[in-house]
Parts: C-alpha cells; structure tokens; sequence
C-alpha cells in the first residue's frame, strides 16, 4: 500500500547539454543570474506540498549541483543513466527506496520558471486521473514540410505538453518497469498511456519554455521575445507574452539591548555581552526583512502572523518567520529577488559576521548568496543605537514572476 500525504519532486538535470555547446551542461548555466536548476529546485523547495526533492545528475556532477544549490537545503542525489528515461527510472527507484510516494512530479531542469499554481494544478488533477501534464494549446499554422511547405495540419485539439509531468508514484513506476527497453519514449506520460493510464490536461504556462540552443540562453528578462514588447510577434501580443513582474517592500525593528542574552543578527549568533530583548528570538534584522517581504506581497506586518502574545512564539527562531513569508510569495508564483538589509549599531562590529550573515540568510531564504547585501552603519553616538540602548535594523526586498499579463491578477 502506498504511503499517503508524500509527494516527491523528481527534477531530471543529467543530460550533457551537447546542443547549447560549451564546457557546462545547461542546468547548471545561469539564467537570469541563477543557475538554471537552481530556479525549479526552489519552486519546488517552497511548495509546501513537496515533501522530498531528488534530482538525477550525471557522474561526476555532484560539485556542480553543490555550487548550483548553494545556501539552500540539500536534495536526494540519484545518478541518471545513458538517456532520460534510464535517468527517470533511476530516479523512480531511488524515491522507492526512501519509502515511496503517493505521487511524484518529474521534472525537466531545462524549464526553469516554474510556478506554484501549475504545482497546485497538477497535484489537484491526480485525485481522479493516474497523470495529468500543463499543456498550451497550439496557435501557430501547422504544415508539414521538409525544406518546402508541404499539407497543412489541423491544429484543433494539439497541444504542447510541457513538465513537470505528475503521477501516481506506483502507476508511473509500473510502466516504467513494464516498459520495452528497446524503445524510447516522448516523455513519461506516453510511458503511463501505453500501460493504460489517463493522463489529464492542465493549463500550462508560456514561462515553462525549455531551453534547448545555445541562443536560449541569450533572452533578456522578457524570454526573449525582442525589445519591441508591443509589437505583434507571429500573431501574439504583449497581452500574451510571458512578461516579468515585480513587488517591493521595506522593514524596520528595533529591539533593546539586555546584558547576558544571546545575541541573533541575520540568523547568527554572535557572541557579545549583550543581546536582544524580544518575545522571540528578536533577530531585528530577520524581523525587518520578513516585515519589508510581507509588505511587498501586501499581507501585513510580523506581528499580524505571529502576534507577541502567542505564547507559541515566545523564543521563536526568527528564521520560521522569514520562511512563512518566502512560502507566501511562492503561493503566489513570486521568487525572491534580492535582500538589502542595514543593521543599525554601534557594538558589535558587524564586518566580521558578513560572510556568515549573507550565507545563513541565503540558506533561510532559499536564495543565492549573491542575492543577499548586508550592510552597517552607526547614529555617529546618537539615540538610542548611539548609546547602545539598541540595535535597529532597516530592509529592502524584491520579488518577481513570470506569466502572461493577462494571466497575473490585480494585486
């Protein structure tokens, strides 16, 4: 019987990337200033129905899926086969060994802007199908044609199946298992078709476009579609374009200095005579960047999710909170950007710490440590902060998405 409430995330990341050239396989070449994979892994990371994350890489791959993952929770590591689907299989026996699943969502690492709403989608079709797949419908002309136009083909009822392909873990297993080796197939809801399995359609997402050439890797924050954004573009518009769209927020906390407590700065302890005074762990700088987050999705303030008189928060890591807000952006299909947080001291010296600081909140916030600036600065012995009643500390964060326009709400 199978376990319930497991959903595994199976991302695919073992192929050479022998079409796009050069000496580094695509997953782990960035895009937007992230490493490719990187990108799906937090989708994944984020969702809070995943419950375990394998991804298949090639031999010898594992200090590159380490750089790639950096500052972020680590994943089960499967080595793949000779192709994708050996790969997948791997994969498959690999989740079967930890204990199984209920169901598994196999991704490709080439389709890099993957939102939690085609998570969510897929996971609701699997309570009455074996599989379901995001699929967009066909809008060009088809024709057939080999270097000249040739019958034209009725687009009515194609589609363009993308991944991450979702399953009943045992269902996908079992055509895997069944499957005749000498063959190879499209992709691995084929695989559960032919062993007798539906397969439903949810709507996919233009931003799930896969990277496959070397020019690929050459769009702008606009996948590519040119400059000239209100152009039409083979019949599309704008309108229908994956677009990026962004959200900001700022932060401020302060909290008082007491002799004798621990001292917590960006999820570091650091050892200093005194430290803050709070209801939780009052880590100031992780309150005012998981205030500036909440205020950038317009969800409230700390203290509105984790009010001070819940006893349940009373010495709270202030990491959970920061987490709970990453959470409530992925929901909303927004990645975090980038942190820039000012710690607002006169003792201790923050240089010190800055390196562990960015790392802990990279790894908190399942971002690149790239994306994370900490700075200080002192009142020049003014205030409270100049008297070293207190630390204060002020933050700036960003969030982006990727969709059609028409397809992003009114926020």
């Amino acid at each position: 019987m199978e376990p319930t409430k497991q959903i595994a995330a199976l991302i695919v990341a073992a192929g050479n990337g022998s079409r796009v050239g050069g000496d580094i396989p695509k997953q782990f070449r960035m895009v937007n200033g992230q490493p490719m994979l990187r990108r799906s892994y937090a989708a994944f990371l984020a969702h809070t129905d995943i419950t375990n994350i394998f991804v298949v890489i090639g031999a010898g791959q594992e200090g590159r899926l380490h750089e790639a993952l950096s500052g972020m929770p680590p994943p089960t590591i499967v080595t793949g086969g000779a192709s994708r689907r050996e790969s997948v299989r791997n994969g498959l026996e690999a989740i079967k060994a930890h204990g199984g699943a209920q169901y598994v969502l196999i991704h490709d690492a080439a389709r890099p802007y993957l939102s939690q709403p085609i998570v969510s989608d897929l996971i609701a079709a699997l309570a009455g199908n074996a599989g379901a797949v995001p699929a967009l419908p066909v809008t060009d002309s088809m024709a057939r044609g080999d270097g000249l136009m040739g019958a034209t083909v009725d687009r009515e009822g194609l589609h363009r199946i993308q991944t991450p392909q979702a399953f009943h873990f045992g269902a996908i297993y079992a055509a895997h298992l069944d499957w005749d080796e000498t063959e190879e197939a499209s992709d691995d809801a084929r695989m559960l078709i032919k062993s007798g399995g539906t397969i439903a359609l949810v709507k996919g997402d233009e931003a799930l476009t896969k990277y496959t050439f070397a020019d690929d890797f050459s769009r702008d924050n606009s996948f590519g579609f040119g400059t000239d954004l209100d152009s039409d573009i083979g019949g599309e518009t704008r309108q229908s374009m994956p677009m990026p769209y962004y959200r900001s927020g700022t932060g401020f906390d302060v909290h008082r200095l007491v002799a004798g407590a621990p001292l917590w700065l960006c999820g570091v302890k650091i050892d200093h005579s005194h430290g803050l005074s709070g209801h939780s762990d009052a880590d100031v700088a992780l309150h005012a960047i998981t205030d500036a987050m909440l205020g950038a999705l317009a969800l409230g303030d700390i203290g509105e999710h984790f009010p001070p008189t819940d006893e349940q928060w009373r010495g709270a890591s202030s990491d959970q909170f920061a987490v709970h807000a990453v959470k409530l952006a992925a929901a909303k299909g927004y990645v975090l950007g980038n942190v820039d947080v000012t710690i607002i001291c006169e003792a201790p010296k923050i240089g010190p710490h800055r390196t562990a600081m960015r790392a802990r909140l990279a790894q908190i916030l399942s971002t690149a440590a790239d994306n994370i600036s900490v700075k200080a600065t002192t009142t020049e012995c003014l205030g409270f902060t100049g008297r070293s009643e207190g630390i204060a500390a002020q933050a700036i964060v960003s969030f982006h998405r990727y969709g059609a326009a028409k397809d992003v709400p009114n926020e």
